[in-house]
């Protein structure tokens, strides 16, 4: 597996951490392919319960590696965009489509793509040190990694094209009132802290997450009537898992449920 991107799973939890720290982990090839099949392969490993995206340095993510970027653009002209289908599609849809929660642990500047990642997670926590910035039109250019789907879902979609169309560097406590964010903490926190939340999901009921996901995706862009029908079917499958049958049986025992996940 590429140095760029590192994996651990411990007890469930796959910790999947940006490590180009020199570059603020800016998005290169490497970085890209590597993300996108670690993500993958935890998406798919029934071992892994809950996921948490973290970064080393003092960024979490800036975006696009720029400097890559200029070669490419020289050598293919618009074509170099490709990467969006290639890359930031399919990492986005593996952190917002990933059948179990995923955490982002934002440590500082996420920008652009790197946004667009932590806005597709679950949960998000950041240090009081973080910002926030879509940069797209700043270098002329639209949004992507899903950005024009999950911010107006966040922020509202006034806000959300304010965001956009005049960049700027949203720091914690703003973000945290924004609703960009569901924690702040200080910096020197922020690893135990997001552990602590990631590990809390990784003993919960897995298959119940996974149906909550799947539930709250579909009623974003249906109508009542089919978020109901697809709730019935949803609740359906989690009423069958081994841990419902767990966590009705501790309920009766006034004991805590311990969940296998399944």
């Amino acid at each position: 597996m590429a140095d760029t991107v590192l994996y651990d799973l411990t007890e469930g939890l796959a910790t999947i951490t940006l490590n180009r720290p020199d570059a603020m982990n800016a998005l290169d090839d490497e970085l890209k392919g590597a993300l996108r099949d670690t993500l993958r392969q935890a998406g798919g490993d029934p071992a892994v319960r809950a996921v948490l995206l973290a970064a080393h340095g003092r960024a979490f993510c800036v975006g696009q590696d720029l400097k890559e970027h200029v070669g490419a653009l020289r050598e293919r002209g618009g074509s170099a965009l490709t990467t969006v289908r290639d890359h930031y599609n399919p990492i986005t849809l593996a952190i917002a489509g990933m059948p179990k929660p995923v955490v982002a642990a934002v440590n500082g500047a996420a920008a652009g793509a790197g946004a667009g990642f932590a806005f597709a997670a679950d949960y998000r926590i950041a240090a009081d040190t973080a910002a926030f910035n879509t940069a797209f039109a700043g270098i002329a250019l639209t949004a992507d990694s899903g950005v024009s789907w999950s911010l107006p879902r966040l922020v509202g979609p006034g806000r959300a094209a304010e965001l956009l169309m005049f960049p700027r560097s949203v720091k914690a406590p703003e973000a945290l009132e924004l609703g960009l964010v569901n924690r702040v903490v200080p910096g020197a926190e922020l690893a135990a802290e997001a552990a602590a939340v990631a590990r809390q999901l990784a003993q919960g009921p897995t298959a119940a997450y996974s149906a909550l996901k799947e539930s709250l995706a579909f009623g974003a862009s249906h109508s009542l009537a089919e978020t109901l029908e697809k709730e019935a079917e949803l609740q359906l499958r989690a009423g069958s898992s081994a841990d419902h049958e767990i966590a009705v049986e501790a309920f009766v025992k006034k004991e805590q449920p311990r969940y296998t996940g399944t």
